[in-house]
């Protein structure tokens, strides 16, 4: 039988998507299942959106610019300026998804072997974008204990080796909901640039920051133009996670002329997604607070129905509308499954998903879960409920 490759026996499974044959099977048993393994989030998609697509006049579905449609790269120009972000449409090319674009700058700026500093837990595909690309993540570990804050510096910089191109941070964090400071950034930048590296940061969850912080893009920080590659998308803050567009992002001329041999490679992001994302930049200010209100309400239940449980221990985030909990089991993988396998509560259970799959090192993580709260607070409250019966009767 023919073999397959190296590279895909080493490809992970996503965390987050593995137990889905497991809640399916609990659905075929009648049970109920509250799902707060995935970043779906409930929130509406701004009519105007969708709006665009349904009133739209091409005769064609055409192949657009391979790096975009240039109209659209203005617009998205326009709204970084809004968020004093200085950037041209020609610093710009738009993806298939934020997931396309990390492809993009992994392929861009690395070889085979060539190695990425990630602080982690850190977003699971990194691990699946860096295996794809023949790169080697270099773990730094934050803990649970210091509410997943920067390592010292001191510990980057002991990681640095000669095959060290780039650190890759995510702001704020998915899986931690961490939102890196403007100092920590400024420490970050001195480390790039006396190593002479690339600085990755994944603002996808830019708008989603709370309890009166500003978020602080690398973009903004001078002196890095030449360092800084932004990853975005339109996925998670216009809730359109189906249309699959994101924007590669760099002041790096070099950056953004071999990125675009990748998309020429590709030939085009999506037409129509694309009508949506550049119509949904229209969306207006209110309908951004609403969402951060809500998802305020939801982080604070979250926490407080958390902190209840003996046992647990969970930072409290202040960016994106994920957690890292803290479990008093052994083994989160085992007991994910024990959840939609063996488990319900008056009927009910929970998908999580187990933070192991957001390390890159071996064994850290395993009693571990990361929650997204994209539940209403009925849900949520009706969740936690679930997670505490559970862990009462759960045998490791």
């Amino acid at each position: 039988m023919p073999k397959i490759s190296r590279k895909g026996i080493n490809m992970p499974e996503s965390p987050i998507r593995k137990l889905v044959p497991y809640a399916e099977e609990a659905h075929k048993q009648g049970k109920i299942v509250y799902y707060l393994n995935i970043g779906q989030p409930d929130i509406k998609t701004p009519t105007i959106a969708l709006d665009a697509v349904k009133v739209h006049s091409l005769d064609i579905l055409a192949y657009s610019r391979s790096e975009g449609s240039e109209d659209y790269r203005r617009k998205i120009a326009k709204y970084y300026e809004r968020n004093s972000i200085h950037v041209t449409h020609n610093d710009i090319i738009v993806t298939t998804g934020g997931s396309e674009a990390l492809l993009f700058a992994f392929g861009s700026i690395m070889d085979e072997d060539d190695e990425i500093i990630i602080p982690e837990p850190f977003y699971a595909n990194y691990n699946g974008f860096s295996t794809a690309s023949g790169v080697n993540v270099v773990p730094v570990i934050s803990k649970i204990e210091d509410n997943f804050a920067l390592p010292p510096i001191e510990e980057f910089e002991k990681l640095i080796t000669p095959k060290t191109k780039a650190i890759l941070i995510c702001n704020p964090g998915n899986p931690t909901g961490y939102l890196y400071s403007k100092e920590e950034i400024k420490k970050l930048t001195s480390i790039v640039k006396k190593h002479d590296l690339f600085l990755i940061a994944d603002e996808v969850y830019r708008e989603f920051v709370y309890d009166g912080i500003s978020h602080y893009s690398i973009l903004q920080e001078p002196g890095l133009e030449n360092h800084a590659i932004v990853i975005d998308s339109v996925s998670k803050r216009y809730s359109m996670c189906g249309a699959r567009i994101g924007y590669l992002v760099s002041k790096n001329k070099e950056v953004i002329k071999t990125a675009l041999k990748f998309a020429q490679a590709r030939l085009s992001p999506p037409t129509l997604a694309q009508i949506a994302s550049e119509a949904a930049l229209e969306t207006p200010q209110s309908y951004f607070d609403d969402v951060i209100e809500e998802y305020v309400k939801r982080r604070n239940i979250l926490i407080e129905e958390l902190e209840k449980i003996p046992g647990v221990k969970v930072a409290k985030p202040n960016g994106a509308f994920y957690c890292i909990a803290e479990l008093p089991v052994k083994n989160s993988d085992d007991f994910a499954r024990w959840l939609l396998e063996s488990f319900d509560y008056q009927n009910n259970t929970i998908m999580v998903a187990p933070a192991a799959g957001f390390y890159s090192t071996p064994g850290v993580g395993k009693n571990q879960i990361r929650i997204a709260y994209v539940l209403n607070e009925e849900s949520l409250r009706i969740a936690v409920k679930i997670l505490a019966e559970a862990l009462k009767a759960y045998k490791d």
